[in-house]
């Protein structure tokens, strides 16, 4: 039984001197992000993507394609972040990519898909 003690308390000082380094996230410029991006998908799909109330790092998200709608709360980091299945990355003022995993309804494969998104 002390053996198993003496082995609990040295993983528990271990684990206690591990550092975890966070992630660094940093006030945004909400004039880059906020308003309605829009684009469309190589097989013709129309997106959009708006952006609103952007608050140091954090924003409001709606994402519409087709059927589906969705809202999110996101946090901006790298100059990017994820809403639904997709991945937003401002590129320059007025314009950003967006990868997004579409399933087909039919086969049931998803891709993933890139495009273009203009504010």
């Amino acid at each position: 039984m002390a053996d198993l003690m003496s082995i609990i308390s040295a993983n528990y000082v271990a684990v206690g001197q591990q550092t975890i380094k966070p992630g660094k996230y940093v006030n945004v410029d909400p004039e880059l992000y906020q308003g309605t991006w829009r684009g469309k998908y190589a097989d013709g799909s129309r997106f959009a993507i708006q952006v609103s109330q952007v608050d140091g790092f954090r924003a409001k998200v709606k994402y519409e394609s087709g059927a589906v709608t969705k809202y999110q709360d996101v946090l901006i980091k790298d100059n990017s972040f994820r809403v639904a299945d997709s991945k937003f990355t401002l590129q320059a003022n007025g314009r950003a990519q967006v990868k997004t995993i579409l399933t087909n309804a039919n086969t049931g494969k998803s891709t993933m898909e890139t495009a273009t998104a203009s504010r």
